[in-house]
């Protein structure tokens, strides 16, 4: 069973169900990767007040010597996608040039699309350097994504964009992540079942 906050701000009320850290496992199968097989999953997603969630996640592969191999780590944040006004603080340190009241479900409710969903942003950033903008929108229990915009330091592989999805089955967080890398197309490159652990 999920349990659900109830001292969210309203712009959160949408992504509520993504709360809490989610562990598990899953396969790795990439075509132009040259490598497949299991992997263990941490994902954390959290908030501090702010319209937005905290997103962390870390992948590693389990040795048979009790080590880990360390895939990839993440870090970001996730938002509805609306426009930022005089109330809203930035860019950067700039603070808020009007005073607004605490965003209502109304004005969340305002802001579904056409779909019956709402439009998302998810800007994530690996730990290798690489840093994902990510588009798309959550329906219910179901997010799908695609990159807007990668970015990538000159130091690392060629990654050229990805789609994710995730979705609430049976109280489990369901994802699957497909990757344009390495000169390769858009292809399955990941896929995950993780259950809530706090």
């Amino acid at each position: 069973m999920i349990e659900l906050p109830t001292d969210l701000p309203a712009d959160l009320v949408p992504l509520s169900w993504l709360i809490g850290v989610w562990e598990g496992s899953g396969v790795i199968d990439y075509a132009g990767g040259g490598r497949s097989g299991e992997f263990t999953h941490r994902v954390s997603f959290s908030h501090d007040g702010g319209d937005y969630l905290n997103y962390s996640a870390s992948a590693w592969i389990d040795r048979e010597d009790g080590g880990r191999t360390a895939l990839v780590s993440e870090v970001g944040y996730w938002r509805l996608s609306r426009n930022a006004g005089d109330a809203d603080p930035g860019p950067a340190l700039l603070p808020p040039t009007a005073s607004a009241e605490p965003r209502t479900v109304e004005d969340v409710e305002r802001l579904r699309n056409d779909a019956d969903g709402f439009d998302i942003e998810a800007a994530i950033v690996h730990s290798d350097g690489i840093s994902e903008l990510y588009l798309g929108q959550i329906r219910g229990p179901r997010i799908d994504l695609a990159t807007d915009a990668v970015v990538r330091p000159a130091t690392a592989k060629a990654y050229a964009a990805a789609t994710r999805m995730y979705g609430l089955v049976d109280g489990h967080l369901l994802w699957a992540w497909d990757i344009a890398a390495l000169g390769h197309e858009l292809a399955s490159h990941a896929s995950a079942r993780l259950a809530k652990v706090a």
